[in-house]
């Protein structure tokens, strides 16, 4: 997306650099974190993306605060939560609980989740693992997240009538979906064609694009550029 357009990327709370106090994950927790970056940095206006759970939290901001929010952008996240979502990203909440013994074994480990079957392997994805993960005292590698500090995200994600949200939000809006199935095997898409139907007959102003790839992989490799070039589009126009 740089440098066609000024591009903040935050992580938010529990996740990265951030902090990760113990509890403070609703949406609600989530939207004041990052009205209040936005304040800090002097910025009134913007146009919000977010992929998943970020993806939700842009509904959230756009719907409750929409002075804030001039354009959204929505990754691969349905207004439609359905809670067997916990089972299509159950391996990657596994590896949360897990300590490594080294970089390599955690990389060896998250190379062999079902949503990389059949997928040529790109080194973006190892560079954004490796910034997940940090080495502890006994130099034994964990994920940066924690899974208690997940759970009450995605608990928090199950309590919001995500259907009557976005049917609030006035502002133009691109869905962006992956068409390929994610989880283990017999998975659909996290935003089934359907669903994203749905959603997009809600919006005010929705636009809605297709990629190739599952909820993971159409965000790297050449299918990524083509995704950067769809939301400058929409961004700018």
């Amino acid at each position: 997306l740089a440098p066609r357009l000024r591009v903040l990327a935050f992580d938010l709370r529990g996740r990265g650099l951030s902090d990760s106090p113990d509890t403070g994950y609703s949406m609600a927790d989530h939207a004041a974190d990052m009205l209040g970056a936005m304040d800090a940095l002097g910025i009134e206006r913007v146009a919000l993306g977010g992929h998943s759970f970020g993806g939700l939290l842009t509904y959230y901001l756009a719907a409750h605060h929409p002075e804030r929010v001039e354009r959204a952008v929505v990754m691969d996240a349905p207004a439609v939560v359905d809670p067997t979502i916990i089972e299509q990203i159950q391996p990657s909440l596994d590896r949360l609980e897990r300590h490594f013994q080294s970089w390599d074994e955690y990389l060896a480990m998250v190379r062999q989740m079902p949503y990389y079957d059949g997928w040529e392997w790109q080194d973006e994805l190892t560079e954004f693992y490796r910034s997940d993960v940090e080495v502890l005292d006994d130099e034994t590698v964990r994920s940066r997240c924690r899974p208690g500090h997940i759970g009450q995200a995605v608990e928090g994600t199950l309590q919001i009538d995500w259907p009557a949200l976005v049917a609030t939000i006035s502002q133009p809006t691109l869905l962006i979906r992956a068409a390929a199935p994610f989880g283990p095997p017999g998975y659909p898409p996290i935003v089934p064609e359907d669903k994203a139907q749905q959603t997009l007959a809600l919006l005010q102003d929705g636009r809605l694009v297709t990629f190739e790839g599952n909820h993971i992989t159409f965000l790297f490799g050449e299918g990524a550029a083509d995704v950067a070039d769809t939301i400058v589009e929409f961004v700018t126009k």
